[in-house]
């Protein structure tokens, strides 16, 4: 089994483009995903929140993994394949279905909703984890679970669950994150899953991220990383402040909701989000757009 590491520090939490009618757009996915890897990100993290995973059916998330897997190949990385749910059994179900197509690891939401104790996120994710053969990372995410994970149990699936390997953290809690760190079994990493974290979660002992600013700035995100881990920190810290505007930008409204309208607007089509998410208000669009004509865009627009 590969160890997640492998898979690089970088990964973009991709938008899934779609057409004026609302259906999945692949052609515009392959384009976006050869900009992105041939602009600072390692990997792909397909069907997560920023790929409207809850608004996909099964057969286009699918489609997705089949048609984005022969790009990360050709550039030598990773798709990683958002396959959790608030049932196991479909988690499982999607997971399995995911490694057969042939992706590289999976990541695995908090349930949301239904709100289940530590103990049963515990079963929950070692159910998950022990039906395939994959690197898995957990996702705590609480502002959209309703519910966080705690440190204890993440690092007890870190120990007892051989392919659990890592977390994507977007708590926001650096207590939280830090005890992770701290009691971290060997093999077992924290990624960032909020991009104004990245930074403290790297001088925390973080490992990397899971970024949606990356999609417009993702040769900045990766010097980043690289000058912080090269001891370079002024360097890094200078990188993060000039983020923070376009950063913040992308998160007035629901992701993915500006970074979608952000895309559209630097000239890269992704088209709209399936309802209910909704356009950007105009005060959000105003701010989007004074962010993107203050920052330094590294995606290149299509010809």
């Amino acid at each position: 089994m590969t160890d997640f590491t492998e898979f690089g520090r970088v990964f973009t939490a991709m938008v899934t483009p779609m057409r004026e009618d609302g259906s999945v757009d692949l052609e515009q996915a392959t384009a976006l995903a050869t900009a992105l890897l041939e602009n600072g990100s390692d990997g792909l993290v397909v069907c997560g929140t920023t790929g409207e995973a809850s608004t996909l059916e099964f057969e286009e998330e699918r489609s997705l993994f089949r048609a984005l897997l022969p790009i990360c190949r050709a550039h030598g990385a990773a798709l990683v394949a958002g396959t959790g749910s608030n049932s196991t059994r479909t988690a499982i179900d999607s997971s399995r279905r995911a490694e057969t197509i042939g992706v590289d690891g999976l990541l695995l939401v908090v349930p949301y909703y239904n709100k289940p104790s530590q103990e049963g996120m515990y079963r929950h994710f070692r159910t998950i984890a022990e039906s395939v053969t994959l690197p898995c990372i957990l996702y705590n995410v609480p502002s959209r679970t309703g519910i966080s994970m705690s440190a204890a149990t993440q690092l007890r699936l870190g120990r007892d669950v051989s392919n659990i390997q890592g977390t994507k953290e977007a708590s926001g809690d650096l207590d939280l994150i830090g005890a992770i760190i701290d009691g971290a079994p060997d093999g077992f990493r924290v990624w960032s899953g909020n991009d104004g974290d990245t930074l403290p979660i790297l001088a925390l002992g973080g490992y990397g991220v899971v970024s949606v600013v990356s999609h417009l700035a993702g040769r900045q995100v990766r010097a980043m990383i690289d000058g912080f881990l090269a001891g370079r920190r002024d360097e890094a810290a200078a990188i993060h402040r000039r983020l923070q505007p376009l950063t913040n930008s992308l998160f007035l409204e629901g992701n993915p909701v500006p970074v979608k309208y952000a895309l559209n607007q630097v000239g890269f089509r992704v088209g709209p989000t399936r309802l209910p998410l909704v356009e950007p208000g105009e005060a959000a669009r105003a701010s989007i757009d004074a962010a993107l004509a203050n920052s330094q865009i590294d995606l290149p627009a299509p010809v």
